[in-house]
């Protein structure tokens, strides 16, 4: 029942995540992801220094003695790491990529509805299992395949979708919406793009799990992700305030919380990575592929709160997009 509940928390707040980036996003600010990025990294930064100073009081985690493995208590992984300074560079490149991805995703919000950005995004794991079968990594079997075929039909379909239809259509449907979008290369090319590196990221992992690599635990490599974010973050604060010459915090008008929500989506970033990691780490094998389905909840989200109403065309695409990365996070071995 714990692991149901932390698996439930952090398909919670990976939406939650989702649907604040999106608030937090300014169409009329050029510089609005770094905004967005500053804040996720500063709150990733900070749970990075609480676990490390956490675990100088822990005692280390148990063994299975009939497994060899590690056996956490369910509390451990919120607030253990046994990360070291050498583990930062040695996970630099890999989580280079994944936080590039999430700095072209926000980007990209500036663009596209969120209903349709989120299951393309999301779908970076066909990809990934794809090159890691490649690689020779990982199999294929009957329901991997018609998993892959399913989220790389949705997607060929919204791109369609999307290219297809007129800015007056457009604009008609976005009656209600907080956002307006015309047509634009940038709405489906930036999703595309965050798929691509973060299926690349993935990989990444795989090579690392597959020729064990550095000898450095998952508990490390997040930690480590963590910082890179954090470097991100200060990287982002630099360019901001010294290149662009834009102020770091914009005086909010009567009624604007983007400042909020932008921090909100990085405390939901972070928390659902929290417990993602928990679930991992446990036996509770219906987790991942509950997490693998937040993009549903971050549709849900975005019709109820963004007021996005889309085509219905492009919900047959979103429905194949989102059926085949659930069918992947119940039969992927990666």
């Amino acid at each position: 029942m714990t692991y149901f509940i932390f698996a439930c928390i952090a398909l919670l707040c990976w939406s939650g995540s989702d649907l604040f980036s999106k608030m937090g996003t300014s169409q009329k600010d050029s510089n609005s992801q770094w905004r967005v990025m500053t804040a996720v990294g500063l709150i990733m930064g900070l749970h990075a220094v609480i676990t490390i100073i956490a675990s100088i009081w822990l005692p280390a985690i148990p063994v299975d003695p009939s497994t060899g493995e590690l056996a956490p208590e369910w509390w451990r992984p919120l607030i253990y790491t046994d990360f070291k300074a050498i583990d930062f560079v040695r996970y630099l490149p890999v989580a280079f990529i994944y936080i590039l991805a999430m700095l072209i995703g926000y980007r990209g919000l500036r663009y596209i509805e969120l209903s349709v950005s989120s299951p393309i995004c999301n779908s970076s794991g066909s990809l990934a299992l794809v090159i890691c079968v490649l690689c020779g990594w990982a199999i294929l079997d009957g329901w991997t395949i018609a998993a892959v075929v399913l989220i790389t039909a949705g997607i060929i379909m919204l791109g369609i979708v999307e290219y297809r239809e007129s800015d007056e259509a457009k604009l008609a449907r976005q009656d209600k919406s907080q956002f307006r979008y015309t047509k634009s290369i940038w709405a489906i090319l930036i999703p595309v793009i965050y798929l691509i590196l973060d299926a690349l990221g993935t990989v990444g992992d795989q090579a690392i799990s597959e020729f064990e690599l550095f000898g450095m635990s998952e508990y490390a490599s997040n930690t480590a992700f963590e910082f890179t974010s954090l470097c991100y973050a200060i990287f982002s604060i630099i360019w901001i305030k010294f290149v662009k010459k834009d102020r770091l915090f914009i005086k909010p008008e009567a009624g604007d919380k983007t400042l909020m929500y932008r921090y909100l989506g990085g405390a939901c970033e972070t928390i659902g990575q929290i417990f993602y990691m928990s679930v991992m780490f446990s036996d509770f094998d219906a987790g991942m592929p509950m997490i693998s389905a937040y993009c549903v909840v971050s549709v849900i989200w975005s019709r109820i709160f963004l007021k996005e109403k889309l085509s219905w065309k492009h919900y047959i695409a979103i429905g194949l997009t989102i059926a085949g990365i659930i069918l992947l996070g119940i039969f992927s071995s990666i």
